[in-house]
């Protein structure tokens, strides 16, 4: 009794094609298809064929570099949009400044390293101007005109605070653990509130954006 071998027709190929392409992490060559399909299958047939059918469908057929694969239909690529608020953590280095600023405010870069007592990275401040919970405020009238930092309205909003008056003094401190019991006498918190036109300080106006300002010396032509 003689085996009797199947030979799929023009159709079977095509859904295995579909089924391939489907199926598969990364697009696919013909060759690459070819490899899975009966000897003598006519793949670029059953390729043309399926790209014909998925026309103007939900998912397309569309070749990327010699390659082959199923996207959906650009026109509705809006219906896979996620829009999301990805919460950013600060690092602790960037809560301790952002700490010192809205307790010290107006302060410059030095003043917060300072305080810290360790040297501040560019990101640090960078991330917190970004974030819009520090401005650039003034700048102080001392050697090198140093930028002077203050927080916004948006550093209030995000700590629930109605103003700098709330932000929390030695007592709220000791309650909620942030402050040693046994601090020294005279001990006082800084009064964030006192951030009003600071003597020594020119505040930044729209034309003034907090770059550095070089001095520069006019020579006559006559060398003068």
């Amino acid at each position: 009794m003689s085996n009797l071998v199947f030979t799929p027709d023009d159709a079977e190929i095509e859904r295995r094609v579909e089924a391939l392409l489907f199926a598969a992490a990364a697009p696919l060559s013909a060759a690459e298809i070819a490899r899975r399909l009966p000897e003598g299958a006519d793949t670029g047939r059953a390729i043309a064929s399926l790209r014909q059918r998925y026309q103007g469908r939900g998912v397309e057929l569309e070749c990327v570099a010699d390659r082959w694969r199923f996207r959906t239909a650009p026109d509705l690529a809006f219906l896979m949009t996620e829009e999301r608020d990805e919460p950013r953590r600060l690092s602790k280095a960037a809560l301790e400044t952002l700490a010192i600023i809205a307790y010290h405010q107006p302060c410059t870069r030095a003043e917060v390293e300072s305080v810290r007592g360790v040297s501040l990275s560019k990101g640090t401040l960078d991330l917190l101007l970004e974030m819009d919970f520090v401005r650039l405020r003034g700048r102080r009238r001392t050697p090198g005109r140093p930028v002077t930092y203050a927080t916004t309205d948006r550093f209030l909003e995000h700590f629930s605070l109605a103003s700098l008056y709330d932000l929390p003094g030695v007592q709220e401190m000791k309650a909620a653990g942030l402050l040693d019991l046994s601090i020294p006498v005279g001990f006082e918190v800084p009064d964030p509130t006192r951030s009003g036109e600071s003597e020594g300080e020119d505040l930044l106006t729209a034309l003034d954006d907090g770059s550095p300002e070089f001095a520069q010396d006019f020579v006559s032509a006559d060398g003068d």
